[in-house]
């Protein structure tokens, strides 16, 4: 066991997608085990979400770990060799950035769409029950569903999905398509020659915006057909080479990223500021405007995590890198996210 990566998740699991993927191009043995299935002697997480990921300590115990983010850090810490992380300190920072916006902006698209409409709920609640046990009688399964469903569309306020935001959130997630087929029209990842773990968590969320959820998924094969080929290409890159200097240039960024950039800063970034703004103050709400449209959630304290993680990469940046990120981020909106801090 110890010569492979136990993997606890399911394919519904965007997050599960993306570190499936990952481990993939990595070429990092792992043994997958599908939600519902026993986990023989691994340790529970102590946080009930997938992919659950299990480490084996110094002692020889398995830890289990949840969290994507980190979790890939560790992984380049313990296996040698094609890094989604880049050497150069600035384009680590971006790729760090470009990760937290799929895997804490491009979600709440996904989780949007796939409990708001009623053919992706049916979709959804017909198929998701079903990958915990494919041979539960179908009165079971019905119940499931049922149960299933009430409860997801019963949170679609977590991530701020409602009537009011509907037009904010699915006019951004055609504004990214946008952004990323032109992108795809001269870099291969998002990352430039070699897919970061930025291209990974993007991966993550469009395995169910482009290819599963009727929706979003009809939305890009008639606009983004590039872009549903990048989806099913990115699964495994097992086979792919890629060489030392394949990450963008961030002193020569393409057009591409910047709008990307603009992107974040016209979504994510008003959003992630608001949600730390009311954890800080002990509010009951998160209140700010995107699109000139009022956005109301309940404050989220993992996303508040995440804004302070982002700060402490933009902090530990050397003060020429920090320049050079600075330069980047300038009228984008993103510099927002650490404006204030030691430059």
């Amino acid at each position: 066991m110890s010569d492979v990566l136990p993997i606890k998740g399911s394919p519904g699991s965007p997050y599960t997608r993306k570190m499936l993927a990952l481990l993939r191009f990595r070429r990092i043995p792992y043994r997958f085990m599908q939600g519902g299935r026993d986990s023989g002697d691994l340790p529970a997480p102590k946080v009930s979400l997938v992919p659950v990921c299990y480490f084996e300590g110094d002692d020889g115990e398995f830890e289990a770990e949840v969290d994507s983010t980190p979790i890939i850090r560790r992984l380049e810490d313990e296996y040698f060799g094609r890094s989604v992380i880049p050497v150069d300190p600035a384009a680590a920072f971006l790729n760090y950035l470009f990760e937290d916006y799929g895997d804490e902006w491009l979600t709440k698209a996904m989780f949007h769409y796939r409990w708001y409409y009623d053919a992706d709920i049916e979709m959804a609640g017909s198929v998701l029950p079903h990958y915990a046990d494919v041979s539960r009688p179908d009165e079971e399964m019905l119940a499931a569903k049922k149960m299933f469903s009430e409860r997801q569309i019963g949170r679609l306020y977590v991530v701020g999905s409602n009537d009011t935001t509907a037009p904010v959130i699915e006019a951004s997630y055609k504004r990214f398509m946008g952004v990323l087929n032109a992108h795809l029209k001269i870099y291969p990842f998002i990352m430039g020659a070699r897919p970061g773990s930025a291209d990974f968590a993007c991966f993550g969320q469009l395995t169910q915006l482009a290819q599963f959820d009727p929706t979003p998924a009809a939305i890009a094969a008639r606009e983004f057909p590039r872009i549903h080929a990048w989806v099913s290409k990115m699964e495994d890159l097992c086979g792919v080479e890629v060489t030392d200097d394949g990450f963008v240039d961030v002193d020569d960024l393409p057009e591409t990223l910047t709008a990307l950039l603009k992107e974040i800063g016209r979504t994510y970034v008003p959003v992630m500021l608001a949600n730390g703004e009311a954890l800080d103050q002990g509010l009951e709400r998160a209140e700010t405007t995107v699109e000139g449209e009022a956005w109301v959630q309940e404050p989220f304290p993992y996303q508040g995590k995440c804004l302070q993680w982002l700060r402490i990469e933009y902090a530990r940046l050397s003060d020429t890198d920090r320049e050079r990120v600075d330069a980047v981020l300038e009228g984008t909106g993103c510099e927002a996210l650490v404006l204030g801090m030691a430059s």
